[in-house]
């Protein structure tokens, strides 16, 4: 049992026809990273210029959040905001912005366009008049000049402000297009009055031009509530691309969500990025702005979109009501 284990040294030694064999190269160095997906590229047209309204868009873009859902987002502006659905219907843009009213409106003369999404729960425009409201107000209204920018304007806000038997009359005032440049209309003193203006900017831009104007909103005419901005996509095509917008409509959420527990750094990436929104109108609307944001873009309220339809077929505008799903979706309903 003491004795010593004596191993032959031939044993250890190997033939000089034997291949040493060497180490599998993976062994030796990691493997290349992978590539990551390329990006899906999507062009988002704006309803008009930029803006504190378009804040969950660009918090997305900047944030990276666009980018963690494998997309691209492109935000045109228009040049002309009567474009955007146009573009769209012909398949020259993915997606687009617009107001609810236009969207019933468009639908019904046969646009292919339906509403994905909400990014601002209430409307973000007004009916702006020069001067204080009157004691017999409503006569008031009836007689004044109106400009309009959108058919919103001109189809719905001025035939409630407007009598039948007052725009029969031979001393009614046509209705004018501003061509989206209000201020200009209203100080020439042509205009009265803008039936579809943003009361977030609009007043304050006419009394640094020394002009007075009070505020009817939409909802003291007896036009029913509905979404003040909201992102459309072509119906033709949304079965088709439905996965993908789903995608942007949860990057929107997430930069929304991100807006309203950082107010302060919002605004700021907002300016930063933009420099052209840091003016005084815009930082007075903001805190306005985010209460009127939607926290879940997605969501639809149908009985919303349902009552806007009826409210147009009551009001002539036109002759019969749409289902809800030909203008209006939830992408993650089934």
């Amino acid at each position: 049992m003491e004795s010593e284990l004596v191993v032959v040294e031939e044993l250890w030694q190997t033939s000089a026809d034997e291949e040493i064999e060497e180490a599998p190269s993976t062994a030796l160095a990691l493997p290349p990273p992978l590539e990551p997906p390329p990006l899906r590229s999507v062009s988002l047209m704006l309803d008009w210029y930029l803006s504190p309204q378009h804040a969950a868009l660009i918090v997305a873009k900047e944030r990276g959040l666009f980018i963690a859902q494998g997309l691209d987002v492109e935000l045109q502006t228009p040049a002309d905001p009567s474009v955007a659905i146009k573009l769209l219907s012909a398949g020259e843009v993915d997606l687009a912005l617009t107001r609810q009213p236009l969207l019933h409106l468009f639908a019904h003369h046969g646009a292919p366009i339906t509403r994905v999404a909400t990014l601002i729960e209430t409307p973000l425009t007004a009916v702006i008049v020069k001067g204080t409201a009157q004691p017999e107000n409503a006569t008031h209204l009836a007689g004044l000049h109106y400009g309009y920018s959108t058919q919103e304007g001109a189809d719905i806000l001025i035939r409630e402000l407007v009598p039948r038997s007052v725009r029969q009359t031979d001393g009614f005032l046509t209705p004018q297009s501003v061509h989206f440049n209000a201020v200009s209309a209203m100080d020439g003193g042509d205009i009265d009055a803008i039936a579809d203006g943003f009361y977030h900017s609009l007043p304050q831009a006419l009394a640094a031009n020394g002009i007075a104007t009070h505020t009817l909103h939409y909802a003291e005419l007896g036009v029913p509530r509905h979404d003040g901005l909201v992102m459309i996509a072509n119906s033709n095509s949304l079965a088709k691309h439905g996965e993908t917008w789903s995608r942007v409509i949860i990057a929107v959420e997430e930069a929304s969500d991100w807006i309203v527990n950082n107010p302060e750094a919002a605004w700021t990436l907002l300016v930063e990025t933009h420099p052209i929104l840091d003016n005084a109108s815009n930082v007075a609307a903001w805190p306005d702005i985010q209460r009127r944001m939607a926290l879940s873009p997605a969501a639809l309220d149908t009985r919303r979109y349902g009552a806007f339809e009826t409210y147009l077929l009551h009001k002539g505008l036109t002759d019969a009501v749409l289902p809800v799903s030909r203008v209006a979706v939830d992408l993650f309903t089934p």
